[in-house]
């Protein structure tokens, strides 16, 4: 069972996954009688008794909070431990609770109960209770674990009760929980920075003593920063070595806090929301917050995120097992000029090269002839399209492909009939300026109006053009995130937008079970575990140029697996950084996740449009191999050095090799596969003789896995001598008795 009580109390659990124990427990002061939630443990898994010895040896329900650390009378260090560290007592650290009650903010919980329940397909959850000792609040704290994940999940509930003498309950802030990273003699940190066509840069360092914030304030994800952080003792490779990771499945403002206390001990609290924003809870109703996702693994950054993908696969995308058809979209071909003959010209030499998806972008609608007008007048274009858009679906399908539109549903411009109408549906404060960005404002979303409006008419428009596909973008972040007829409860404006986007993209999905939904924010602004709940995958970045692009994929596979990921091959030079590269080097990098064709076709040679239909039909030979294989990251930092990506699914093996510099003389010059089975034999199906490896990999020819292993191959694409960027695809396949 994933969650097993220890004592007869009801104060200790284990909680179970296939690799991990996670030992907690509820400690009271036996002098207050206020409750403290802890971790005990979090580590390789532990049998049932072992966990009840490390429970019993860490004390039992009456041990005084901190008793095992160093205690001055400046400081309680225990409460580092804690699963939800509450503003008040003796606790100075940052706390992930925080709650006034008519103006006295300080909170003393006690223990009210607590119970398991089965959940059904493996999956179990234990809701700890806490209540006020003086006021009607209460605070639930809830975990699940699954059979079948070593990903644990965890998330807070705070509840106004009713019936009690009225009291005024603020709460400024509310993280979902806190994670313990046990003792170790060192702590280094690993996460992404990054901005606007740069997202998701890699970074490790040590983490300092004291609290380092990483956070967005923009209502979104953001691109300079993503929820999610692991943690290891300094000591952790690619494959090798304890790394804790905790993610936040929140698309809107958040805040993921690590503490490093001066005594020893690492914790991380994670949240939605940033400082400022208060919530009014009245009586008989309450606050729940996003999923905080906790992972232990003792086999490297590697395995971690095969952990992470793993999860994301079964627990998290609405549509398990699929895979991403090829895309094509219209967006750098023709930017505003959307005609009917102009994407049926593009259409035709998508399908001609194997093209299965075609998404017609921006320019579609309104009077959008530039990008000052027209959002949120989502009908035809009245000049272009008098007749509507059908004739131009049906052409694209008449060529064997699916078809898709760009929306952009939490926008409007002044310049909009929307706006005409409705000037109040906007973020706004009174006696503020009304910023834009982009020539755009943000409609708020949280009000059901707004919500109501929006479901109305994308459902109107998917079944009228019969959609299979939808890219919903998010190009500006929140100003002016005011809702002033609410008054003091115009905070809630930063929560219930972000849930109101889920609820309009839910029940588009139960209304049309075979539409898949994109979601883009100016490239990797909104990229996260919560809004891939409604969605199937994610734009990382509008730049496509493929050196960048390999950095970029590589922060981006930390946490999310390949099948979320759409890339492109766009035109060369690059629209973005005007850089030169080979339609090949292109292709093989876009190849990494789900391919998409984002260049202008009409100006392509009919040898680059007969090359792309090779890679293209190369690319769906392995497709569900990328797709949906264990993913491991090889050599040097890519788009930098020699690098590759391997995938492994079942006896298939792809690997795709890059090469940006031909003047490198450092960096690997072998690359060593990994994940396969040593004393199998595996055969070269691509990627042998026809790219120039005579006398080493030869199509056809077979090779022991400990030697592909512990050896490796010397791809022609690492060769000392050649030009910039080469790259290759190898394909092997295990060989059964």
């Amino acid at each position: 069972m994933p969650i097993t009580p220890l004592d007869e109390h009801g104060h200790r659990w284990a909680v179970t996954t296939p690799a991990s124990t996670y030992l907690i427990g509820v400690e009271i002061d036996p002098v207050t009688g206020e409750a403290a939630p802890l971790q005990k443990y979090w580590g390789p898994r532990l049998s049932v008794e072992a966990a009840r010895q490390a429970v019993t040896a860490s004390g039992g329900p009456a041990t005084p909070l901190g008793a095992r650390r160093h205690v001055s009378s400046f400081s309680t260090p225990g409460e580092i431990e804690e699963l939800l560290p509450v503003d008040g007592g003796k606790r100075w650290g940052s706390p992930s609770l925080q709650v006034s009650f008519d103006g006295a903010r300080s909170l003393e919980l006690q223990h009210a109960g607590s119970s398991v329940h089965d959940e059904g397909d493996g999956a179990e959850r234990l809701d700890v209770v806490l209540r006020d000792a003086a006021h009607p609040f209460e605070v639930v704290l809830s975990v699940r674990s699954r059979e079948d994940t070593d990903v644990i999940e965890r998330w807070t509930t705070v509840r106004h009760l009713a019936g009690r003498e009225p009291v005024a309950v603020g709460v400024t802030r509310l993280d979902s929980g806190s994670w313990f990273v046990p003792d170790a003699s060192a702590y280094r940190y690993s996460g992404v920075f990054g901005a606007w066509a740069e997202e998701f840069q890699l970074q490790r360092g040590p983490l300092p003593v004291g609290e380092l914030v990483f956070t967005s304030r923009q209502g979104i994800t953001s691109h300079q920063a993503n929820p999610w952080i692991m943690i290891d003792a300094g000591e952790a490779v690619e494959e090798h070595g304890e790394v804790w990771g905790v993610a936040l499945a929140w698309s809107g403002s958040w805040r993921l806090t690590t503490t490093h206390r001066p005594e020893g001990g690492v914790a991380i609290s994670a949240g939605f929301g940033h400082e400022g924003p208060r919530w009014t809870l009245e009586p008989g109703t309450e606050l729940s917050t996003p999923p905080v996702l906790g992972l232990y693994t003792g086999g490297g950054f590697g395995a971690a995120s095969r952990s992470w993908h793993a999860y994301t696969r079964r627990h998290v995308l609405p549509v398990a097992g699929e895979d991403r058809p090829v895309l094509y979209n219209s967006w750098e071909a023709t930017v505003f000029d959307v005609t009917e003959a102009g994407q049926l010209e593009l259409a035709k030499k998508a399908a001609a090269i194997g093209v299965e998806l075609f998404v017609v972008d921006d320019g579609w609608f309104g009077d959008r002839d530039d990008d000052t007008r027209s959002l949120g007048d989502w009908w035809p274009h009245r000049k272009r399209f008098p007749h509507g858009l059908r004739s131009l679906m049906d052409g694209i399908r008449g060529l064997g492909m699916r078809a898709g539109l760009w929306v952009e549903p939490e926008m409007v411009n002044a310049d909009s009939e929307l706006y005409r109408a409705h000037p109040d549906w906007i973020l706004r404060m009174d006696h503020r300026r009304r910023d834009e960005k982009r020539q755009q404002l943000v409609l708020n979303f949280a009000r059901d109006d707004v919500r109501e409006w929006a479901f109305g008419w994308l459902d109107e428009l998917v079944t009228e053009l019969d959609l299979d596909y939808l890219k919903w973008d998010m190009n500006r972040p929140f100003t002016q995130a005011g809702w002033p007829e609410l008054g003091a409860a115009q905070d809630r404006l930063w929560v219930d937008f972000t849930r109101n986007v889920y609820q309009v993209m839910a029940r588009l999905r139960r209304a049309h079970p075979g539409l898949r939904i994109e979601s883009c924010s100016g490239g990797g602004g909104r990229v996260d575990l919560g809004i891939l709940r409604h969605t199937d995958e994610f734009w990382p970045s509008d730049n496509t140029d493929a050196r960048d692009r390999q950095g970029i994929q590589h922060g981006f596979s930390q946490l999310y697996p390949p099948n979320t990921m759409s890339a492109w091959v766009t035109d060369s030079p690059n629209p973005t950084t005007d850089r030169l590269m080979p339609l090949r080097y292109r292709f093989h990098v876009a190849m990494a996740g789900v391919l998409g064709i984002g260049g202008d076709l009409t100006t392509w040679s009919a040898a680059e449009l007969s090359e792309a239909a090779d890679l293209i039909e190369q690319y769906k030979s392995v497709r569900r191999v990328i797709q949906h294989g264990l993913l491991y990251r090889l050599a040097g930092a890519p788009g930098r050095e020699r690098s590759a990506v391997q995938y492994v699914l079942g006896d298939d093996v792809v690997a795709l090799v890059y090469n940006p510099a031909s003047d490198a003389k450092r960096g690997p010059r072998w690359l060593r596969l990994t994940g396969l089975d040593p004393e199998a034999e595996y055969e070269v199906v691509h990627g042998g003789d026809a790219a120039g490896w005579p006398g080493r990999l030869v199509r056809g020819s077979r090779w022991y896995g400990s030697a592909l292993m512990a050896v490796g191959i010397r791809p022609a694409a690492w060769e000392p001598v050649g030009a910039d960027y080469r790259s290759d695809l190898v394909v092997l396949r295990r060989v059964r008795p």
